[in-house]
């Protein structure tokens, strides 16, 4: 198989959709990229649009279509050619020398299409044309049901399968791109391949090599796989004639490693070369890694806060989930791929072993995946719908039959992927609906989960998250097992957040503030402090320039300390404050709690745009206070302190490694440096271990610092 990269240089000219008399703008532009940043770079719109009020420029081209165009030379002699793209941004027709040779709708999968006999020798024209997805959901039709319940105006871009963030979020910018925002290119694929390939270990005593192949019927003679495998001193070798096209293969495993996640043992990786030999001569080899490892999502539908559960077991053991929501990196997506580097190595650094990829968001690419596959980071992806209902109907059902078989099978292959989750938080727009239960979602009950079993093995799935059950919109005293504890966000020790019944916690955060050497960034100098303007509000993120946000950040503020500082630099870290403690508190108050809860996903790790945010690092990477205290608080192990009560203050030890540990531990007052407790400890491996009470009262207002050291020489 070969590659011809497409990517660079390419011309681009947009007007206003269907109105000839637009003038045409006439422009270079970068693939991957996107339109409005190539009006950014050309000085159209401003340099700078997260710059103060800018981002509302983009808004003058929502309804613009776009022709990208290049020329490229094809080889003189071409076989199986496909043109691929990546990511498109969103309604396309494609011509090849001016011929049209498909069309797709769908910004947040591949396409591909067959130029096989389409291709010239020599020079070739290639142009993609754009056309406004606001045009399109225009001129959709809507049911009264999906309107309905909705009761916002948003919902009329369900029905355009792209990132709903792009249309304003309370975390991102109203921004609708368009453009090439992933990769282009000319593959010349071999006459027999490899369409599918899937290492089925959901039995590991009987795992099969599962195959499909592509081929004319008269090349597919004689036809033998060859698979090996490599991990350490662990081997996998077979060769097999087929024939078939498709079929199952079960092999043996010497001495198999499993993967584990972080914490729990070494994410332990094949690296696998497959073949195609057809008359005895290899004709295609494909590389691809893969993970030994089972996961199993046990949970109740409901619960009263005891007699129920919500946990996933990988390998059989319980594994306490400690990570982030993973949310757009850009709020112009072409640009992610240059920051997975850094907003990966916070990943780990931060000492995550989870990460929840927000159905509001794109689905990331695979250099995302293989860090966390070489990490132990452990995925629970939702398919691409948020908060808002979707049409209930044949045609969108298809589409997004199309779209799951597409991640699915382009994704199943990676260890990391834990979950995949039906939707974020549609369950409550039916749960509020008139006369709407959420088992009514036909998308998320029927149509993905047809699609998922047909294409992926062993891994669970989930309908919506968090799931809600017919039951909890009638029934008193019970509870969905797992839950977004967000509230009316007050003081973060409110009995909203420690009173909950869930058993674990999918979302939950507590507002920031940026340092003042961020918000100059992003904020003009007349506007950066006192915050009382429609550029805080802007980016606080709200586009009718409502201060909610902006006055929801004072109010946290306020509660913690009793008054608001005045000082710029002082009202930044008493903020930053406020929101270390809260997402400390949020972490362990979850820890503590084994076994009855079993992990806390908190909101969030990074900002896709200059922002006041929950975001625990701002846009420009740089890290509030509560990164830190976030970092030692989801350790493997950490001693923690719970809730006082009883005149008690218990300290546990939190172990989630499969080890137990032994070590000293030291608390004492930092101020009068008094001892409360000086002894040595045993923690129980994967658990939380009481290992003291202190004698504290209500009235006494001490900071207590702990000192360990375990026999390994781990300390903290």
């Amino acid at each position: 198989m070969k590659r011809m990269d497409l990517n660079g240089t390419w011309s681009l000219r947009g007007r206003r959709q269907g109105d000839e008399s637009c003038p045409m703008l006439e422009l270079s532009a970068t693939v991957p990229g996107l339109a409005q940043l190539e009006l950014s770079r050309e000085g159209i719109l401003p340099h700078d649009l997260f710059m103060g009020m800018n981002i509302l420029e983009t808004e003058k081209y929502e309804d613009y279509e776009w022709w990208y165009e290049r020329t490229f030379d094809a080889p003189e002699i071409v076989t199986n050619a496909y043109l691929v793209f990546r990511g498109v941004d969103c309604i396309a027709e494609y011509y090849l020398n001016g011929e049209c040779i498909g069309e797709s709708d769908n910004m947040l999968i591949p396409h591909e299409f067959s130029v096989q006999d389409k291709l010239r020798p020599g020079r070739n024209t290639l142009c993609v044309h754009l056309t406004s997805p606001l045009v399109k959901a225009h001129g959709d039709s809507f049911d009264l049901f999906t309107i309905d319940i909705a009761r916002r105006p948003t919902c009329v871009y369900t029905s355009v399968r792209r990132a709903i963030h792009s249309y304003g979020w309370d975390i991102m910018p109203r921004a609708v791109t368009a453009g090439l925002w992933r990769g282009v290119y000319l593959e010349l694929r071999d006459p027999i391949r490899f369409s599918q390939v899937f290492f089925d270990f959901s039995l590991p005593e009987q795992p099969h090599f599962c195959f499909e192949t592509e081929s004319r019927w008269e090349d597919f003679r004689e036809v033998e796989l060859e698979v090996s495998a490599v991990c350490g001193d662990s081997e996998i070798y077979f060769r097999k004639a087929v024939r078939a096209k498709c079929g199952v293969i079960p092999f043996t495993v010497d001495r198999p490693k499993l993967w584990w996640p972080y914490g729990y043992g070494d994410p332990n990786l094949y690296d696998a070369t497959l073949r195609i030999y057809s008359r005895g001569v290899c004709v295609h080899e494909l590389t691809t890694r893969f993970g030994i490892r089972t996961v199993e999502l046990q949970r109740t539908p409901v619960t009263n806060g005891e007699d129920g559960c919500f946990r996933f077991l990988v390998n059989g053991v319980e594994v306490m989930c400690r990570g982030s929501n993973w949310v757009p990196l850009d709020a112009f997506h072409s640009r992610d791929a240059e920051r997975y580097a850094e907003a990966l190595a916070l990943v780990k650094d931060i000492g995550c072993n989870i990460l929840r990829c927000w159905g509001g968001n794109v689905y990331e690419d695979h250099p995302f995946y293989d860090f966390c596959d070489e990490n132990g980071i452990l995925i629970w992806q939702d398919f691409s719908m948020a908060c808002y209902t979707y049409p209930e109907c044949e045609d969108f059902y298809e589409q997004m039959r199309r779209e799951v078989r597409s991640v699915v099978r382009e994704f199943r292959h990676h260890p990391c992927i834990l979950l995949w989750s039906g939707d974020n938080e549609i369950d409550y727009a039916y749960m509020i609906g008139r006369d709407t239960l959420p088992s009514m979602n036909t998308i998320t009950r029927r149509v993905i989960p047809e699609v998922v079993r047909m294409n992926d093995i062993g891994r669970p799935y989930l309908e919506s998250s968090p799931y809600e059950d017919d039951r909890l919109k009638t029934e008193r005293g019970i509870y969905a097992s797992e839950a977004h504890l967000w509230g009316v966000r007050d003081y973060y020790k409110s009995d909203f957040y420690k009173q909950s019944k869930a058993h674990f916690v999918s979302e939950t955060g507590y507002h920031g503030c940026p340092s003042m050497n961020s918000i100059r960034k992003f904020i003009t100098p007349e506007n950066v402090f006192p915050y009382h303007n429609s550029e805080w509000n802007l980016h606080s993120t709200d586009q009718d320039d409502r201060s909610h946000r902006v006055m929801l950040m004072e109010d946290q503020i306020r509660q913690l300390f009793g008054e608001v500082p005045t000082d710029p630099d002082t009202y930044a870290l008493a903020s930053q404050i406020s929101q270390a403690e809260a997402k400390k508190y949020f972490i362990e108050r979850v820890r503590v709690q084994r076994p009855r809860m079993s992990g806390v996903i908190w909101w969030n790790l990074l900002d896709g745009w200059p922002q006041m945010s929950d975001a625990v690092v701002d846009y420009y990477f740089e890290k509030k206070l509560a990164y830190h205290y976030i970092k030692r608080s989801q350790a493997p192990f950490a001693i923690v302190a719970d809730e006082l009560y009883d005149f008690k203050l218990p300290i546990y030890a939190c172990n989630d490694t499969l080890t137990e540990r032994h070590g000293h531990v030291r608390i004492y007052d930092a101020d009068t440096n008094e001892t409360l407790f000086d002894g040595n400890i045993t923690a129980a491996a994967n658990t939380s271990t009481r290992i003291a009470d202190l004698r504290i009262y209500f009235s006494e207002h001490r900071l207590l610092l702990m000192e360990w050291q375990l026999d390994d020489g781990v300390c903290g």
